[in-house]
């Protein structure tokens, strides 16, 4: 019998179902994507603390992603996915209400730095809530069968309002000083508040909630591959500038520029092929494409490969979150959701978290392009537990 498509028209309102829903991740991103570009000078210029510090207030609010995670995975399970977000963003509010009154006080600058990095903590807490929230919401409203849809959109979403929100704070900064940042993040926080209020919600599925730690051991060995080929993206976007200055090459921000660009490119053009070929096919061969980008740049003769390298590396690691993540969610039960796409975000936060202080440590003693061919021994490792746990699941 020949296999049933979906009809345009469905798979127009299967889209339009999910992007009203990612939407609430857009705002969210653009509001951590504000501050990023920003906060670092003025940590360390107008209150006078050094680029460590600087580099720990951005840090604190990955920090406090990864650490709610947990959290965040049994709130969206036991009270909802809407009430979950919503939680997500007043704590936006809040930030912004906090990074504001910073400003205030840079006349006492450890007391400035304590405010904003509260703030910091709550906008970390919140992108734990609203990312966790807006996936299992997408998938509760259009059907397991779209996860890789709903996490390749959301995915989307998160980088694109990044990669927007960065440059638009500079400008904030320049025209409006930096007290604008937390006002903005207020405003958008009430903007979304008031969208989402007469959104009608998904009900909560009743089951048993699994402990949270049983979930991530279900989870785990997705997860360590996901970590393994996802620290070729923190390699990348963490010393591609070191790298090119090392090879006296020009253009480093180029080199970011492609690889998101593919990396979008991606999502937008081949998500639909995980369902067709399944999770495990697709992480296979992606990760496989991010393996040769990688190996292209530890290789580059000049920043022409490095650019061609850096494109390889977008378009392989794009479908690697949604692929792996739908083989994932079906290894824990409905009711876990939540707590099994937040077990799985864990591993992400991860591969960034190591990322910095482990290629850091490899370009010390071996030099800057060596941790180019580090990431991709990395991801050789992930492509091996996924053909095992391909193996497994047709034993």
């Amino acid at each position: 019998m020949p296999a049933q498509h979906p009809s345009p028209a469905h798979s127009r309102s299967v889209m339009l179902q999910i992007l009203s829903i990612v939407m609430y991740t857009f705002i969210a991103f653009i509001c951590i994507g504000l501050p990023i570009a920003v906060l670092p000078g003025y940590v360390n210029d107008h209150l006078g603390f050094s680029a460590v510090v600087a580099g720990l207030t951005i840090a604190s609010q990955y920090l406090a992603t990864l650490l709610s995670r947990p959290s965040a995975g049994r709130l969206v399970d036991s009270v909802g996915t809407k009430p979950a977000i919503v939680y997500g963003l007043i704590g936006i509010a809040v930030s912004g209400v906090l990074t504001s009154l910073a400003v205030l006080l840079e006349n006492w600058p450890l007391l400035s730095l304590a405010v904003l990095l509260v703030g910091r903590v709550f906008l970390g807490v919140a992108q734990g809530l609203i990312g966790v929230g807006t996936i299992s919401w997408g998938i509760a409203q259009v059907g397991s069968q779209h996860t890789a849809r709903a996490i390749g959109w959301n995915g989307i979403a998160s980088y694109g309002a990044i990669a927007l929100g960065a440059p638009l704070g500079v400008v904030m900064i320049d025209v409006a000083g930096f007290f604008s940042l937390g006002i903005a993040l207020l405003g958008l926080a009430l903007l979304a508040l008031v969208l989402i209020r007469n959104k009608p919600s998904i009900p909560v599925i009743r089951g048993v909630r699994m402990p949270f730690w049983s979930v991530f051991g279900l989870i785990a060995p997705f997860g360590i591959s996901l970590t393994l080929a996802s620290i070729g993206y923190g390699t990348l976007t963490t010393f591609v500038t070191l790298f090119y200055i090392d090879r006296g090459w020009n253009g480093a921000a180029d080199c970011l520029s492609v690889f998101g660009v593919c990396f979008i490119l991606a999502r937008l053009i081949f998500t639909n092929s995980i369902n067709r070929f399944g999770g495990y096919s697709v992480a296979i061969a992606c990760i496989t494409i991010e393996t040769c980008g990688l190996i292209l740049l530890w290789l580059a003769p000049s920043a022409v490969y490095a650019l061609i390298g850096a494109g390889m590396t977008g378009f392989g690691l794009s479908l690697v979150y949604p692929a792996l993540g739908v083989e994932a969610v079906k290894q824990v039960p409905i009711s876990s959701r939540g707590a099994g796409l937040s077990a799985y975000a864990v591993f992400f936060d991860l591969a960034l978290a190591i990322a910095g202080p482990v290629m850091g440590a490899i370009a010390l003693n071996m030099g800057y392009p060596s941790i180019f061919f580090s990431a991709a021994a990395l991801s050789v490792l992930g492509v091996l537990i996924v053909v095992g746990l391909s193996l497994r699941k047709t034993a």
